[in-house]
């Protein structure tokens, strides 16, 4: 598909929120079709992606305080971690949270599913004004009340 090129002046007066929404539809969208063809949730997939990179350090109550900004599914986490636990993708000791080898192998295959949907999504886009997009749109995030930072 062919884009029309805008001014800066018709691209500024663009409502932001339609923009961010529609692009948060699409992309996001793309991803949870993703992680359903492997029977999981986006909320399955940060968990997964927080356990893996700190292994043995999250207990439930600090997982769910920490995805809780992210979810718009009012989703159950302990029938997430428990979901999790189940197929043998985690693990808990004394509470605290680690992935398996099974784990370790899904998150492989998910990787590789959710890369395409990003590549798809960065297509046509120089890396310099895919980091400026993020960069205003967390100074927006703190602007209005967020955390601007970006996810541990």
């Amino acid at each position: 598909m062919t884009l029309r090129e805008y001014t800066q002046k018709e691209l500024a007066a663009q409502p932001v929120g339609a923009w961010t929404g529609m692009a948060y539809r699409l992309v996001v969208g793309a991803i949870r079709e993703e992680l359903a063809a492997e029977g999981l949730t986006q909320p399955h997939w940060w968990t997964l992606n927080h356990v893996t990179r700190e292994p043995g350090t999250w207990t439930r109550a600090a997982l769910i305080e920490r995805l809780r900004q992210w979810d718009d599914l009012g989703t159950d986490f302990h029938g997430v971690f428990d979901d999790l636990v189940g197929r043998g993708w985690l693990t808990e000791d004394a509470g605290l949270m680690t992935l398996t080898e099974a784990g370790a192998d899904g998150c492989v295959r998910i990787r590789e599913r959710t890369s395409r949907v990003h590549r798809q999504a960065h297509e046509g886009i120089d890396t310099a004004d895919f980091a400026t997009t993020i960069d205003v749109l967390r100074r927006m995030v703190a602007n209005m009340g967020g955390d601007g930072n970006l996810p541990g």
